[in-house]
Parts: structure tokens; sequence; C-alpha cells
């Protein structure tokens, strides 16, 4: 299990360099919020080997969009390009997969999407994390990711229990996909984590402190490592 942390700013970065997985993000416009594209050349450039990651947005059902910004971010740098679906219906979602797939893979085959969607989907009507495994197994993509995509502090636990959260790891497993888990997660969630297996999991405010909207603390960082090791 590989533990991916989302700094939002070059200086915050450097105090990700334990993390095995940079991710590059903006909290301050969202659960995906995308960052600038210097923002993610110039994590890059610090990471050196160390794989990075850019969210590019809670996108609305605009497929063009959605795929020009993923085209962006891979050029950019990024080795991950991770996109959030804030809509509802397979078919429209489909359609976004597929667009977003495409625009990285036809250049980048080497690079790995990212599909995000909420475990708070009830409350925010967009589709459930349920609803997409075999869509972005079939469009090509790399992972299925779970966050949250109010961040009110309810954790991604509040909304999906274990025994859920394992077998929708288990089902991307079978179709040859990677499981990403996020959401406002906390040190004392990591034992239930250990046990679900997803490869990655996504944090941010456990490494700040609690709070999302404070910096990313290194020694935090390094706590999670070690309580992932």
């Amino acid at each position: 299990m590989q533990l991916l942390v989302s700094p939002s700013s070059i200086e915050e970065a450097r105090s990700s360099l334990s993390a095995d997985i940079i991710d590059v993000k903006k909290p301050s416009e969202g659960s995906l919020g995308a960052n600038f594209p210097w923002i993610i050349r110039g994590i890059k450039e610090i990471a050196g080997k160390k794989p990075v990651s850019a969210a590019i947005g809670d996108n609305e059902y605009k497929p063009g969009t959605a795929a020009l910004s993923a085209y962006g971010a891979a050029h950019a740098g990024a080795d991950y390009v991770k996109v959030g679906l804030m809509f509802d219906g397979e078919d429209r979602a489909r359609e976004v997969i597929e667009a977003v797939t495409t625009a990285v893979k036809r250049e980048f085959p080497e690079k790995y999407v990212v599909i995000a969607t909420y475990a708070d989907f009830a409350r925010i009507d967009t589709i459930s994390p349920l609803a997409i495994s075999a869509l972005v197994a079939d469009a090509g993509a790399d992972v299925a990711m779970i966050d949250t995509g109010i961040k009110d502090g309810k954790s991604l636990f509040e909304f999906m229990d274990e025994e859920t959260l394992t077998r929708f790891s288990v089902r991307n497993r079978e179709l040859g996909l990677q499981t990403a888990l996020a959401g406002s997660l906390k040190f004392e969630d990591l034992d239930a984590l250990k046990r679900i297996n997803p490869e990655i999991i996504g944090v941010r405010g456990m490494v700040c402190g609690g709070d999302r909207s404070t910096v990313v603390r290194a020694e935090l960082v390094e706590k999670a490592m070690m309580m992932l090791r």
C-alpha cells in the first residue's frame, strides 16, 4: 500500500518527499482542486524519480474540458492524472472517462489515469463509486478512486463501511485496476485501511495536523509512512 500526500505548493512538497507519491492539488478549489501547471512542473523537478500525481478538478459533465485539462497535466509532468466525476449518470461518466484516458494515453501510454468518485455521492448527487469499476477498466484507465466531495471533516468511513470498501477494492483488482482511497482519513483509520488493502491511500488533513487548510508537516508524513510499513 502506497501513501499519497497532497501538497498545494512547492514548499509543502518538500515536506512530503518521504511519501510514495506526491499529489499536486489546490485545496481552496475543491476536493480535487486543480493547481497551476507551473506548480506541477516545479514539484516534479524536486520530486526526482518519485512519481507525481495531479488532480484536474471536481469536473462537471464536460468531456472536452476534462480531456484538455488531463492533457495539460500530463504535459506538465504528472505521472498520475486524476479527474473527479462531479455529476451523475453512467453514460455520461463513460464519455468523460474515455475522453480523459484517450487524452493522456494517446501520447503518454506509460502514465496513469485515475478516475475519482465520491463516498458522499448521495448528498452531492453524483455517480456512485460502486458503478464505475467496469467503466474505468473498459476505457483503459488504471485506478478507480473514492474520495469525499465535501470537505467538512466527515471521513470516508462515515459514508462507506469497511466491508463495502473491501468489495470495491477486490472488484477493481479482478478487473486489473488499482484502488485508491481518500477522504479526511485519520491516523486511527490506518488499521482498517490495511485490512482493506487498496494500492494507494491519499491524505492531506492527516499530515497537516487535522486541518487540510494549514500546511503539510514532514514529521507527520514520516509518522504515516512508519505506521503503514
